[in-house]
């Protein structure tokens, strides 16, 4: 089943409106059931949830979008240590491909991040997707790191909430131009805007 999705990898500007508006139904079907709030951020033709993606990996299959994974560079500050990373998010499988294997493919971002000469892909996931996520890092070289806070600014600033948020969230950790033992240490990861 896994052969049958093709992937399209595209730069953010290479996007019609056409994927945005396709993009943004994806991802109000696959958040929606995890609760309405999820779903909000794409009405309309917003393809992004809080920072806008540079680079996007998309699965295709007969059934139209079956997956997705974005990626933006920027440095996030782990602990006392500036670090250039990419930050990978916005992932999403089609709930009927769920169990077969998608994410694995996923790896059609792995020569990218290779190009783009980053030291560590990083990403950041809901606890309630530690056993998944785990699945994945037993495929290759991924760590997940647990008892990081996460802390970034809201995609837009608002009079009733705080303008940063901190999060308690699996921290995963892919060695791209570097080994893992040089991800510095710190219980705190800084984005310094809003999450992917």
């Amino acid at each position: 089943m896994c052969s049958q999705v093709r992937w399209k990898l595209c730069w953010e500007n290479e996007l019609e409106l056409a994927d945005h508006v396709e993009l943004a139904d994806f991802f109000r079907r696959i958040y929606g059931p995890t609760g309405l709030y999820n779903a909000k951020p794409f009405e309309g033709s917003r393809s992004w949830a809080g920072a806008r993606p540079e680079l996007r990996a998309i699965g295709y299959d007969s059934g139209g979008v079956a997956a997705h994974m974005g990626l933006l560079r920027r440095f996030i500050k782990v602990g006392a240590v500036d670090l250039p990373v990419a930050e990978l998010g916005l992932y999403g499988v089609r709930t009927d491909l769920e169990r077969l294997g998608i994410s694995h493919s996923i790896r059609a971002v792995l020569p990218i991040l290779e190009e783009l000469a980053v030291p560590f892909a990083f990403g950041t996931v809901r606890p309630a997707l530690q056993k998944h996520i785990e699945r994945l890092g037993r495929h290759g070289p991924m760590t997940v790191l647990s008892g990081v806070r996460g802390r970034s600014t809201l995609p837009e600033p608002r009079l009733d909430k705080p303008p940063t948020r901190i999060d308690d969230a699996l921290v995963t950790v892919l060695p791209i131009g570097r080994s893992m033992a040089d991800w510095p240490t710190g219980a705190m990861i800084d984005r310094n805007g809003p999450e992917l």
